[in-house]
């Protein structure tokens, strides 16, 4: 399903456009009003994940990958939109900082860990770790969106995506629920007059954009390097409110839309062979029939 807002436009934002040969193309795009205060309230996605040292092993079953006892850690990421997140604070942009994390009782490890550096409190949206698989993007972006208006948030700061699906796909659905403009893959961020100016990391060099508040931004790699979580913090950590609830009493329904019929490993890789001289390189690609 192709989700597509429409966004409300109070006048032209300005877009940039600096390719790799260095042209510089402007021009408008859409966006919706909102006054910026110094006041924001932003919210965090953060997502517990498979962590990315950690060779990942299919199930038996060819149904899914292999979970228990298994290292996981916080989507990378995610590590960087809290990170972003903290940094509107520090900066008086943001006044609270709240991480959002849909999936089962050991999901509120990452909250602590996004709560040491330096979110306020957090939410646990809690999901059955048999059906955290079978969560889906657009369930998560209608969690998301439904938080967003409980919350009465102004910010909503995702990463890019999930290291384990790769789906890239929840920022741009929950901006598209709310009716919100969305900047994705970021790589600065800056707050003008009543606007956030972001940099995006494309495919032919970097765009750079000005969208109004309330707005989604999804976290790209070269956003910033997120901190260590302090021992003080950790221990402050520990007293912040995770406040616990279930999509359910959010509405959402996260029945799944689609079924996983296998998982395979990725195929093995031959090994490679050293030759002595560019001549045997070359009578062994012309035998393997590569050139």
């Amino acid at each position: 399903m192709k989700l597509k807002p429409e966004v409300r436009q109070d006048r032209p934002s300005t877009r940039r456009v600096q390719g790799i040969r260095g042209r510089v193309q402007l021009f408008s795009i859409k966006s919706s009003p909102f006054t910026i205060t110094m006041s924001l309230r932003v919210l965090v996605g953060v997502k517990r994940v498979i962590d990315y040292a950690v060779k990942i092993r299919v199930r038996p079953d060819k149904l899914g990958v292999v979970t228990d006892g298994v290292k996981h850690s916080m989507n990378p990421f995610d590590e960087i939109a809290i990170e972003e997140a903290v940094r509107l604070k520090e900066k008086k942009i943001a006044k609270e900082v709240v991480a959002i994390s849909c999936g089962p009782t050991q999901a509120q490890e990452t909250i602590r860990t996004a709560l040491a550096m330096g979110a306020d409190r957090g939410i646990h949206v809690e999901i059955p770790a048999k059906e955290v698989e079978k969560l889906e993007p657009l369930h998560v972006a209608k969690i998301m969106a439904k938080l967003v208006e409980q919350e009465k948030a102004d910010l909503v700061v995702l990463g890019k995506q999930a290291i384990d699906d790769d789906s890239n796909a929840t920022a741009q659905m929950t901006a598209a629920l709310l009716d919100w403009p969305q900047a994705t893959f970021a790589s600065k961020i800056e707050k003008t007059d009543g606007e956030l100016q972001v940099t995006r990391e494309v495919d032919g060099g970097l765009e750079i954009i000005k969208v109004k508040l309330p707005a989604v931004v999804s976290a790209d790699l070269r956003l910033n390097e997120p901190r260590y979580a302090t021992l003080p913090n950790i221990m402050k950590a520990k007293k912040k409110k995770i406040a616990k609830m279930k999509a359910a009493d959010l509405g959402v329904d996260t029945s799944p839309h689609f079924e996983v019929l296998d998982v395979a490993d990725p195929p093995v890789r031959e090994a490679g062979i050293k030759v002595e001289d560019v001549d045997t390189l070359v009578t062994k690609l012309k035998d393997a029939g590569r050139i």
